[in-house]
């Protein structure tokens, strides 16, 4: 029966002419149909098709374009990616290779004795001790037949597995080039911030100047110079406090680029960068876009294939092995017509009985398969919060920033009034400290509302999966 059982496999195998396992498919995933979108966001339909790539020229800043291509040539986190895809690659090849048989030349030459104590295989006839030569050439061939599709699975899954590194490569550079971008503007967000806090030292010490002579002259006392001294002297602070910051940031740039952070450093520059307008295409294009996304389904399409090489091992497995050569005592008639030997075989295997090894390996193969979708759904999920976050977050930046210019102008003007109703006896030198420190707080924050809209900038394209179109 249990003979009978198996033909039938067999059969059934051989009609079928496919792999065990089931086929691949992208599982659904629900989407939104559109984005929440503000003014001055416009819909539009990315192209694909076009390379991901150089996004970051868009901020139309030559030493971000250096930086970029010095960390695409020289970081070691992308070395290890692409050493990723190439090993990735070089499994496919192996996994392929099982397609074909295998070829395998034998060669041997050697002198023996024979034993005359040897064990007899016939009582009639005895043994002797001989000593002759023993020259042999074949050539062997193994091939296995994929009935229930385990080399083809196999395949499917190397397949799957090297274009899922491939993607990973692909978002490794999205996100080294996204932090490279990302310190950049730090840096230069904090030499803003230090050039605010420069020129309100210029104001400050002339204050001081102003309410020390004053002070010399009798007019006031001496708490107007004391405040004065004070809030320099917490101004002063605050630009060590954003040297270390600009420091730190230098540094992570050095790392990213490949350069040791004692001989990397960026000049002071106060030029003012604008983000580029983004345009958004549907959700379902997201999907297309982002490599980590394609990564997770290829994932899924990896572990899917291993569910048909588990179940493959209910079914017996054939190997074909023909063998051609020559053997003779003699290496002059070693090629003679007597010398030929030949053979022709069929080996196969059925596990009979495991313990439920093979099951628990098919479970396990579907375990994976189930982990791998949960994690694409929630790539999925995270890509659609992502861009979402970025539009709010840019909508509402924008809408920040011309609040912080207006406030910037209205504090420069009560800063002019305080100082000018101080000068005439009309009000206290608090006032004048007041309007110091309003006007330092909401430059620094205009400072601080410019390098967050280019963040979030960089935020979302890493989010849409890089650029949208090749640059003009």
């Amino acid at each position: 029966m249990r003979l009978r059982v198996i033909a039938a496999a067999i059969a059934a195998l051989l009609a079928a002419g496919c792999a065990v396992g089931p086929d691949y498919k992208t599982p659904e995933t629900p989407l939104p149909v559109s984005w929440t979108l503000e003014a001055p966001w416009r819909q539009a339909t990315p192209n694909d098709v076009a390379d991901k790539g150089p996004w970051w020229k868009r901020f139309n800043d030559a030493q971000l374009d250096a930086l970029q291509d010095k960390a695409l040539a020289g970081s070691p986190t992308l070395t290890i990616a692409n050493a990723r895809l190439a090993q990735a690659r070089a499994n496919l090849d192996v996994s392929s290779a099982s397609r074909f048989p295998q070829l395998g030349l034998g060669t041997r030459a050697s002198r023996l004795k024979i034993s005359a104590n040897r064990p007899l295989t016939s009582y009639s006839t005895t043994n002797s001790s001989t000593v002759q030569n023993d020259f042999a050439l074949s050539l062997n061939a193994s091939y296995e037949l994929d009935l229930a599709g385990r080399v083809q699975r196999t395949v499917e899954g190397a397949t799957a597995s090297a274009e899922q590194s491939a993607a990973d490569l692909a978002n490794t550079r999205l996100v080294l080039t996204a932090d490279v971008a990302n310190n950049y503007f730090n840096l230069r967000s904090t030499d803003i911030e230090l050039d605010v806090l420069s020129r309100s030292i210029g104001l400050q010490r002339r204050a001081l100047e102003l309410v020390t002579a004053r002070h010399d002259l009798g007019a006031v006392s001496g708490l107007d110079v004391a405040q004065q001294q004070a809030l320099l002297e917490t101004t002063l602070t605050q630009v060590d406090v954003l040297k270390k910051q600009r420091a730190q940031y230098e540094h992570a740039l050095a790392t990213l680029t490949g350069t040791p952070a004692p001989s990397f450093a960026l000049p002071v520059d106060l030029r003012e960068i604008r983000p580029p307008a983004v345009p958004l295409g549907v959700p379902s294009e997201i999907l297309q876009r982002r490599p980590d996304v394609a990564s997770a389904e290829r994932s899924m399409a990896a572990a899917n294939a291993q569910i048909g090489v588990a179940t493959a091992a209910f079914y017996p497995s054939f190997i074909i092995s023909p063998t051609v050569g020559v053997d003779s005592r003699l290496i002059e008639s070693l090629f003679n017509g007597p010398s030929l030997l030949w053979s022709v075989g069929v080996s196969a295997t059925q596990v009979l009985f495991d313990g439920g090894r093979v099951r628990a390996n098919v479970d396990f193969a579907k375990a994976g398969y189930d982990a791998t979708v949960g994690n694409y759904r929630r790539t999925v999920l995270t890509a659609m919060q992502e861009v979402e976050d970025g539009i709010t977050g840019l909508s509402a930046l924008d809408s920040a920033t011309t609040q912080a210019q207006a406030a910037v102008a209205a504090a420069r003007r009560v800063l002019d009034m305080a100082t000018s109703r101080y000068e005439g006896g009309a009000s206290t030198y608090l006032d004048v400290i007041t309007a110091q420190q309003s006007l330092l707080t909401v430059e620094r924050q205009a400072a601080q509302l410019q390098g967050q809209r280019l963040l979030t900038a960089v935020f979302l394209v890493k989010a849409l999966g890089g650029d949208w179109e090749a640059p003009a």
